[in-house]
């Protein structure tokens, strides 16, 4: 008795190849919609696209939070969010991208507080995407992703992301030594 062509589909295929599609199709999906939206966040700042404040306005608010030479700080968040952000979507240097929004996460969750949780004045939308970055750090981006087709990249260096996960890290933690 032979299997129907159903049977042998991606949905019901056992195989290993089938499994790692479909492992690579999620890790897509979560590295475009976390990183794009980092790097949607990064534009507000910069450029004050999507409604967001541009960078005059952010500055004053990370001089507002302590930050010394608030209009620079805006800079480097504003860079860090959109270029980590694109890394991420991308799959591009992909531990170098999860260490850049390592650094702004910790800093974000630091300036909100962790008074609460959830919403309205919770941190339960940081953490999540906080969370996403370390996991794709981690995972690395999958086989639909640029560092794929680079040579040097293209393997997964466990090694290579927790190390970037670490010096994001130990940044994001200098920088909050120096906010007031």
């Amino acid at each position: 008795m032979t299997q129907s062509r159903f049977d042998r589909s991606l949905l019901h295929d056992s195989s290993a190849a089938a499994g790692t599609t479909v492992h690579d199709i999620g890790l897509l999906v979560l590295r475009l919609v976390v990183g794009l939206s980092m790097a949607g966040h990064g534009t507000m700042k910069l450029f004050g696209w999507f409604g967001g404040p541009g960078l005059t306005a952010t500055g004053k608010g990370f001089s507002m939070a302590g930050y010394p030479a608030g209009d620079a700080m805006a800079v480097i968040a504003g860079l860090s969010e959109t270029l980590g952000g694109l890394g991420l979507a991308l799959g591009l240097l992909t531990p170098l991208a999860g260490a850049a929004l390592t650094g702004v996460f910790i800093n974000i969750l630091d300036v909100r507080g962790f008074d609460a949780y959830f919403p309205p004045k919770g941190i339960e939308l940081e953490v999540v995407l906080f969370a996403s970055v370390i996991a794709l750090t981690l995972t690395g981006p999958g086989r639909y992703a640029v560092d794929h087709y680079l040579p040097v990249l293209r393997a997964s260096r466990p090694r290579y992301a927790v190390i970037a996960l670490l010096v994001g890290a130990v940044v994001g933690f200098v920088v909050l030594l120096i906010r007031d």
